[in-house]
């Protein structure tokens, strides 16, 4: 595909932050996905285009991480830890019932469009687990219900915002700010809670502290 003109005038700006220009091949590829929805062999011929890469080298990159995507993803992708700490405590238990009430696996998509789903191994909260994600943004201590409830009303189109504050963007809309793009919404997240902070007031409690760095 063609990339639009404010698409292409982007990839100019993001380049533009970085000494050495193949430092910006991460946030390009964020910035491919908020066009295209995924990395495309086409997304993956303009980045190595603006880095004077080639396309093998960018490949490897859009194949090692697991944020980039090979084929299309639903508007709002779903993730949900699956590692013990969140299994054990309904993690498990809320992927099978999402897998079950949606009719879609690991990776794949449903027919409108609307929804994808993947298993994530840790999405390092586990302060507030079971976890789940929507396009990144935090969904804490869900169970099964709570999951169906917020994928149902995604899939309806209506806002729905995360655990911390922010309303859930479109999975578009949230690649353009993975790629240094500003979306307005900084003021509207969360701040660390008791339970978060419960380790570091320990600590200090104890007279704790991180060693001194060397010099």
């Amino acid at each position: 595909m063609a990339f639009t003109q404010t698409t292409q005038e982007r990839a100019q700006e993001i380049i533009s932050r970085y000494p050495h220009s193949r430092s910006a091949l991460l946030p390009l590829l964020h910035l491919v996905q908020s066009e295209e929805g995924f990395v495309s062999a086409d997304g993956i011929a303009f980045c190595a285009d603006v880095l004077a890469l080639t396309t093998a080298d960018v490949a490897a990159v859009a194949t090692f991480y697991t944020m980039y995507h090979r084929k299309p993803v639903g508007e709002y992708h779903i993730g949900v830890c699956i590692n013990p700490g969140c299994g054990i405590l309904g993690g498990d238990a809320i992927w099978s019932t999402l897998c079950e009430r949606f009719g879609i696996g690991n990776d794949e998509v449903t027919e409108d469009g609307k929804i994808s789903f993947e298993r994530i191994e840790c999405q390092a909260a586990c302060t507030h687990a079971p976890v789940m994600t929507a396009n990144w943004e935090f969904l804490d201590n869900m169970t099964p219900q709570s999951a169906v409830t917020v994928v149902e009303a995604l899939q309806r189109g209506e806002e729905v915002h995360s655990s911390r504050g922010p309303r859930i963007p479109t999975f578009k809309d949230n690649e353009l700010t993975l790629a240094g793009f500003d979306d307005g919404l900084v003021e509207f997240g969360g701040q660390a809670d008791d339970i978060m902070l419960a380790g570091l007031r320990r600590a200090q409690e104890l007279g704790q502290k991180a060693p001194e760095a060397k010099k």
